[in-house]
């Protein structure tokens, strides 16, 4: 284990965190480690709407690169960021145990507002999926373009005249920064792989692969192989409003997937549930009824506002 794993991570400090959930896991084994942070596009430009930005894979073309230029030798992503077709010579090492996978409210005062009909309320996200589904059991509500890692959006809320804004659980308690005035969205459908974080590797890099093995989580490997399966057959990325959510309980699989317009007023939905051993191909069959309901429709309608 002479060899040094040079571990490439975006320089936020979520990303970091996630690295060193990869780092710790590494040299427990007794390989040698190094963190190389390289700015992702998606880092650099805190201004554009992710949507007009159009870039699938944003956050992580940047280590991608630096992975197939032989600058780094694994890269580590949140699961959710990562496109359903991965760049040539690019493979999955390992997919963390999934952590926190639901969104929260955070607000600024109180969250009298959701039960005021009549109250306009001013709610800030990035994400289509959230604002769709936002829009959805609140359509008056007006929503906001928020951009940036996890501490720049808490401080830009608190700048604001903003009544709230939504967060995935994960990035905020992983790095301990959740605020008292927060509550869960049990009622939004998360992002496909929203809470997992995957180290990826060189196809070719059989030393890094065999390393990365051991701590593959085989459930979380399963529930987002179906949520992406799903949202690779809807042909969705980060511009799309797809949710999906799968998990395992008793040996059994549990599957709930949607997609929505951007304004929340049409949406399609499907569920399923099936034995972990028999689960190939949920997501995909769960996506087909989608599109033949009338989904497909909704896709053509997001394709071409683009």
């Amino acid at each position: 284990m002479d060899k040094v794993i040079r571990i490439g991570t975006r320089e936020s400090q979520l990303a970091l965190w996630q690295a060193r959930q990869v780092n710790d896991l590494l040299t427990a084994q007794g390989y040698r480690t190094e963190l190389v942070p390289i700015k992702s596009e998606g880092d650099i430009d805190l201004v554009t709407p992710l949507y007009e930005i159009g870039v699938q894979g944003i956050f992580t073309k940047s280590l991608d690169i630096a992975l197939l230029n032989g600058r780094i030798d694994v890269a580590v992503h949140s699961f959710k960021d990562v496109p359903t077709q991965l760049p040539q010579s690019i493979v999955t090492a390992a997919i963390l145990e999934r952590g926190p996978v639901k969104d929260l409210l955070v607000y600024k005062t109180n969250t009298d507002f959701l039960d005021q009909p009549d109250y306009i309320a001013n709610i800030a996200t990035s994400s289509v999926r959230r604002k769709a589904q936002w829009l959805r059991k609140f359509p008056k509500h007006q929503l906001h373009n928020l951009r940036g890692n996890v501490n720049t959006r808490l401080q830009k809320l608190a700048a604001e005249n903003w009544d709230g804004a939504i967060f995935a659980a994960a990035g905020l308690e992983r790095i301990n920064v959740r605020p008292a005035t927060s509550i869960e969205l049990d009622w939004m459908l998360p992002a496909p792989a929203q809470g997992a974080v995957v180290a990826v590797c060189r196809e070719d890099d059989a030393y890094c692969l065999q390393a990365c093995a051991p701590f593959n989580h085989a459930p979380t490997a399963l529930s987002t192989q179906i949520e992406r399966e799903f949202l690779r057959t809807l042909m969705g990325g980060c511009t799309t409003p797809i949710s999906a959510y799968a998990y395992i309980q008793n040996d059994t699989v549990f599957f709930e997937g949607e997609i929505c317009n951007l304004d929340g007023t049409s949406f399609y939905s499907a569920s399923r549930q099936s034995a972990a051993g028999n689960a190939a191909g949920l997501g995909k069959d769960a996506a087909e009824e989608i599109l033949a309901k009338g989904g497909a429709e909704i896709v053509a309608q997001i394709r071409n506002a683009k």
